[in-house]
């Protein structure tokens, strides 16, 4: 802190981290002259892009600096910050020769939703010890990680909400060996350097296709061989024919025969409780600030029959008055006394 209120000549940070000594004044984007953001799609992932945003408004405007962004997919979000906060960019792509490793034997099975993870304990159990599996969602993950540890598999969950210590702990367990299992989604596949990987699992498919060449280039590193295993049930084998269009392939398939389901040891129903109890409180915490403001936008409402039924001497409400001249207008004219029209 003291450094970096002395002055510097670059800064490199994470976004909360910035926008938390910015706040404190302890230094100024007003000279900045070279901006480079990395990792730009992931900034969306990791839920960074309104710090980001906050970051870059406070910035001198794009014409009086030089901007770079970095990102391994070419989203239309991304692109969109190129247009707000760049003037005039240039794009450069560059495309490897060859778009997955070579030493990977990949291999797809095709499973129903509620026998993926019998055949995911029995592929652990007769293919290794050392597995990176990945998950399209939070939830998933940890949900994964539950029933691996009921299973007697030593496992980890590594999330965009982990905070950077514990993240830091799980990464250098897995590297160090002593952690045979990480269950992660996509933010811990790009950038991981880990050998001795053995295998990657991919127990969801992937929805971009580049997601899937990153996730299994976390194995077979440094010329080390490595397998690619994709467990395809109905909801991402819709995503299959883009993968396989996009690394120019098509994936072996393989059949699971029956010995090779393990049969899961469920959860108790106290453990079923505590699950679920867990799941809504992290929820409630993602939503705290939408589910305030509902509260507080609600209260003091009036109830929804106050305005059909004013008290015996109390004048109606301006729109319980207009209804009748609506009446009238709509009906040409008032109904008769006891009559009908």
């Amino acid at each position: 802190r003291e450094a970096l209120a002395a002055g510097c000549d670059m800064l490199v940070g994470t976004p909360g981290r910035l926008i938390d000594y910015l706040k404190q004044h302890i230094w100024s984007p007003r000279r900045v002259e070279v901006l480079v953001i990395d990792e730009a799609d992931r900034m969306f992932d990791m839920g960074f892009i309104a710090d980001l945003r906050f970051i870059l408004r406070r910035l001198p405007p794009p014409e009086r600096r030089q901007s770079f962004l970095f990102s391994a997919t070419l989203s239309f979000r991304v692109l969109e910050l190129t247009w707000e906060f760049m003037n005039n960019p240039s794009q450069i792509t560059i495309m490897p020769q060859q778009k997955t490793a070579e030493r990977v034997e990949q291999t797809l099975y095709h499973v129903g939703r509620e026998e993926k993870f019998p055949l995911l304990l029995g592929l652990m159990r007769r293919e290794g010890d050392r597995f990176l599996i990945f998950s399209n969602t939070r939830e998933e993950a940890r949900r994964l990680e539950d029933r691996l540890v009921r299973n007697g598999w030593d496992a980890r969950a590594l999330t965009g909400d982990v905070d950077q210590k514990r993240r830091l702990r799980i990464i250098n367990d897995f590297k160090e060996g002593t952690l045979p299992v990480l269950v992660a989604t996509d933010v811990a596949s790009r950038g991981l350097h880990i050998e001795a990987v053995s295998h990657v699992i991919n127990w969801d498919l992937p929805q971009d296709a580049e997601d899937y060449v990153h996730r299994i280039g976390r194995t077979a590193r440094a010329g080390a061989a490595g397998r690619a295993i994709g467990l395809v049930d109905e909801a991402s084998v819709l995503n299959l024919e883009a993968i396989e269009k996009f690394i120019g392939q098509k994936i072996p398939v393989e059949w699971a025969e029956d010995d090779l389901f393990v049969a899961e040891i469920k959860p108790s129903a106290d453990e079923r409780r505590r699950f679920a109890e867990e799941r809504r409180a992290r929820l409630d915490a993602r939503r705290g600030l939408d589910r305030g403001g509902r509260r507080g936008g609600g209260a003091g409402r009036p109830a929804p029959h106050a305005h059909h039924h004013p008290p015996a001497g109390a004048a109606a409400p301006a729109d319980a008055q207009r209804r009748p001249r609506r009446r009238r207008r709509s009906g040409g004219g008032p109904r008769p006394e006891g009559g009908s029209a």
